[in-house]
């Protein structure tokens, strides 16, 4: 039997579609909205959860996820307007990255975003004039780093002290964008933000985090006298690259991250702030495979290329950070590996114009030919979002799938779309 997503033949997908073709389940991701909801929300008070928009972000994901009850974490002005259009309650959106445009920034305070995640002394007086101007008290929130070195790539580990992101914990370049902070008549400063990194399977990185946060709090209160009512402790939840590897469960990260912080506040004396968390990729990754067609088959000494219709144009993480894809033929997807004799190798590799252009570097592929689908699993985050035109190639198509019908929510990028606002 023929593979199917979300009760759909990938077969009839991709005939109806075209290739490359995203396609995600749209039952799996408001599953693990609502696991969320019981295993965090419901179980832990004073608690929010804020998707990372990052990972997957279009209208129809935005409506999604405002539907579920979840906030909306944005780092940029593109991810806002895109939100704004489909009535994402600003109330529930966050702003956060490293390198806000003063545009931006104004787009956020005027909208009425809840939160602006302050990565930089600078943001300071901008938001408090925008704000000022707009007649709003805006609330922000600092982001530490809080010096932890999180058991990921090196590209994708954001809570060093060297990071380029927020502020390194303790020292004068903190305790000044706070006292900066609280001087300023339109800003209400509720709290700290921390992010340690993505795809991380050891909880043991998120326990350090807390308490290492927990001992700044402490320190800022006693030095300050600024109280942390709110703690954005980030996401980063690590997601499985096959679907025979059983998912990682959330509360495998949010129990030990709450009880680290409860026991902590109570052994420092703090109240315990709201919590919020900020997931992406668990979200939506294992929701979503990509499908390609099979252009031709090139048998080498030492190795074969199954060569495809997309690549690293349309998923630049393998060439990025070495991401891995498990990926099956959509007629046989429990067919065993095919024994090239002489061949130690199989690579699934794209279209582009660059050696490095890989999809699976060793590939468990049966026998394949041209005409053939291959769907990569568990490539629903970062793939859509990092898409680009390198080669002049257009953008794929994205279909949302659940109980068997299928509908479509991006269009595939066309020719005359591709050139559009060139001049001669």
């Amino acid at each position: 039997m023929g593979l199917t997503w979300g009760g759909a033949d990938c077969r009839k997908l991709a005939e109806t579609f075209g290739t490359p073709l995203y396609v995600y389940d749209a039952g799996i991701i408001k599953a693990r909205c609502r696991e969320l909801r019981t295993t965090f929300l419901e179980r832990w008070p004073n608690t929010s959860v804020h998707y990372a928009g990052k990972a997957f972000l279009t209208r129809a994901t935005a409506r999604l996820i405002a539907d579920e009850g979840l906030g909306l974490d944005v780092v940029s002005g593109g991810e806002m307007y895109t939100a704004f259009s489909a009535d994402f309650p600003p109330e529930r959106i966050e702003f956060n990255g490293n390198a806000k445009s003063r545009e931006e920034l104004d787009m956020a305070v005027r909208s009425g975003v809840g939160r602006i995640i302050v990565d930089h002394a600078d943001e300071i007086p901008v938001i408090e004039h925008l704000a000022e101007k707009y007649g709003r008290v805006q609330n922000i929130l600092i982001r530490v780093a809080p010096g932890v070195d999180a058991h990921t790539h090196k590209a994708i580990a954001t809570g060093q002290t060297d990071s380029k992101f927020g502020f390194p914990a303790g020292g004068k370049m903190l305790t000044d964008a706070i006292s900066s902070a609280q001087q300023c008549g339109h800003i209400n400063l509720t709290g700290l933000h921390f992010h340690v990194g993505s795809q991380l399977f050891d909880n043991q990185d998120y326990v350090m985090a807390v308490n290492k946060t927990l001992e700044l709090v402490k320190a800022l209160k006693d030095e300050q006298g600024f109280i942390t009512h709110e703690l954005n402790m980030g996401g980063g939840f690590g997601a499985v690259i096959s679907p025979d590897v059983p998912a990682m469960r959330s509360e495998f990260y949010t129990d030990i991250m709450m009880k680290t912080l409860i026991e902590g506040c109570e052994r420092l004396g703090l109240e315990v702030p709201h919590v919020i968390l900020e997931p992406g990729r668990w979200i939506v990754s294992e929701a979503g495979i990509t499908l390609y067609r099979v252009e031709n088959i090139k048998e080498l000494s030492g190795v074969t290329y199954i060569a495809v219709n997309g690549g690293m144009a349309d998923n630049p993480r393998i060439a990025l950070y070495g991401a891995e894809y498990v990926g099956v033929n959509i007629d046989e997807p429990h067919a065993k590996p095919y024994n090239r004799e002489g061949n130690t190798r199989v690579s699934v590799v794209g279209k582009c114009c660059e050696s490095g252009d890989v999809l699976i570097e060793d590939a468990k592929l049966p026998y394949l030919k041209a005409g053939d689908i291959i769907a990569l699993y568990n490539s629903g985050a970062y793939t859509f979002s990092m898409a680009s035109n390198y080669n002049c190639l257009p953008r794929p198509a994205v279909v949302f799938v659940e109980n068997g019908d299928a509908r479509l929510v991006v269009e595939r990028q066309s020719m005359e779309e591709l050139i559009r606002g060139q001049y001669l």
